[in-house]
C-alpha cells in the first residue's frame, strides 16, 4: 500500500487476483447472450485469475433482465444489479463500481464494440504495474459525424478546458482497486466518469484496439444523450464558458460604443443626412437578444448542476440484486 506522501515503485501483480467486470446494460436483449459467451471464452484463456461479473440493468424495458437472470443461474460469478428505473449509463457504471470487490475493475459496454478479448491486454498492463489502463480506439466503426464530433470534442477538452482526457478513449478501461476505491468517493449526479478518472492521477497506461461494429440493436447514445454527456463534461471540469460570457459581454459593449459614436457623429456632422435605422435596430436587437439568451443558458447549466447536487438525493435505486452461489 502507498502511504500519503510516499511514491511506490510499480509492482508485478501476479497470482490469483480477483478481476471484476462492471457491465452497464440497457435494452440489449438481442446481443447480451453473445457478449456473455465471448466474455466467458476470453476469461477461459486466463484461468490463473478469479472473476466476478457485475451486470447493471439500467431499467431495461425489453427482455434483458430475464436473460440476465438466466445467465446468473448458470454462472455463480455473475451478479445482476437491477435498477428500479433508467438512471443513465454513467450512474450504472457508478453502481457497478460500488458493488465490485476485485483487485482490479474493468468497465466496458456489452454491445461488442469493445471486444472482451481486449480486456485481457488491460489485465497484462495492470499486472505490469499500471494502476489505470485506458483502451484507446485505434479505429472505430462509427458514422463520419460521430467520429468527427468525438475527435473535435476530446481535443477541445484537452486544449481549451485543460482536462487531460486520453484521446480517442471512452469508458472502456481497467482500474486498480485503490483507484476504484477513490473513484467511489466522487458522488456528483451529473457524472462524466472518464473525466473524473483523468483527473485522479496514478500510474496510467494505454492499450490500442480496433473498435468493432455494434453486434445488434441501436446505439444507446443518440445525439441528445451525447450532447448531454458533453455538457456534463464541460460544466463538471471547467468554468471557461462562464469566462467566455464575460468576454462576450465586453465585445458587445465595445460594439455598442461604436454604434453610439456612429449615430452621434452622423447627427452632429451630417444633420441633413437621414440615417436608416430600421435594419440596424433589428440586427442590434436580435444580436443582443441572442447573446443574452445564450448567456442565460450557460448560467442555467451551472445553476441547475448546483441545484441537483444540493438536493443530495440517492444516485440510484436498486430494485433487486440477483446472484446464485452455485448451490
Amino acid at each position: 500500500m502507498t502511504e500519503a506522501g510516499v511514491t511506490s515503485e510499480p509492482t508485478d501483480r501476479s497470482g490469483a487476483a480477483l478481476i471484476s467486470y462492471v457491465l452497464p446494460v440497457y435494452n440489449e436483449q438481442d446481443g447480451i447472450r453473445r457478449f456473455n459467451d465471448e466474455l466467458d471464452a476470453a476469461l477461459a484463456e486466463r484461468p490463473e485469475y478469479s472473476y466476478e461479473i457485475v451486470y447493471v440493468n439500467d431499467g431495461s424495458s425489453d427482455a434483458t433482465l430475464s436473460i440476465l437472470h438466466d445467465l446468473a443461474k448458470n454462472d455463480p460469478r455473475i451478479r445482476v444489479i437491477d435498477f428500479s428505473r433508467n438512471f443513465g449509463h454513467q450512474i450504472a457504471i457508478t453502481a457497478g463500481l460500488d458493488e465490485a470487490t476485485g483487485d482490479a475493475v474493468i468497465i466496458m459496454d456489452t454491445d461488442l464494440q469493445d471486444p472482451p478479448r481486449v480486456s485481457l491486454q488491460l489485465i497484462d498492463e495492470w499486472r505490469g504495474g499500471a494502476e489505470i489502463v485506458h483502451a484507446r480506439r485505434r479505429t472505430r466503426q462509427d458514422t463520419l459525424f460521430k467520429r468527427a464530433t468525438a475527435h473535435a470534442y476530446y481535443r477541445t477538452m484537452r486544449n481549451v478546458f485543460k482536462v487531460d482526457i486520453p484521446l480517442d478513449t471512452g469508458d472502456f478501461r481497467l482500474l486498480d482497486r485503490r483507484v476504484a476505491e477513490e473513484l467511489r468517493r466522487f458522488r456528483e449526479r451529473s457524472r462524466f466518469v472518464r473525466g473524473i478518472v483523468a483527473t485522479m492521477g496514478f500510474r496510467q497506461s494505454e492499450v490500442a484496439f480496433d473498435r468493432d461494429e455494434r453486434f445488434a440493436g441501436d446505439t444507446k447514445y443518440p445525439l441528445r444523450k451525447m450532447a448531454k454527456l458533453a455538457i456534463d463534461g464541460v460544466t463538471g471540469f471547467s468554468t471557461v464558458p462562464l469566462r467566455l460570457i464575460t468576454r462576450l459581454g465586453f465585445i458587445v459593449l465595445m460594439l455598442s460604443f461604436v454604434g453610439i459614436a456612429y449615430a452621434v457623429g452622423m447627427r452632429i456632422f451630417l444633420p441633413d443626412v437621414t440615417v436608416s435605422g430600421w435594419t440596424m435596430l433589428m440586427v442590434a436587437m436580435l444580436f443582443l437578444g441572442g447573446t443574452q439568451m445564450l448567456s442565460i443558458g450557460v448560467l442555467g447549466s451551472y445553476i441547475g448542476r448546483t441545484y441537483t447536487e444540493a438536493q443530495a438525493r440517492p444516485l440510484y435505486i436498486v430494485r433487486q440484486v440477483i446472484h446464485y452461489d452455485g448451490d
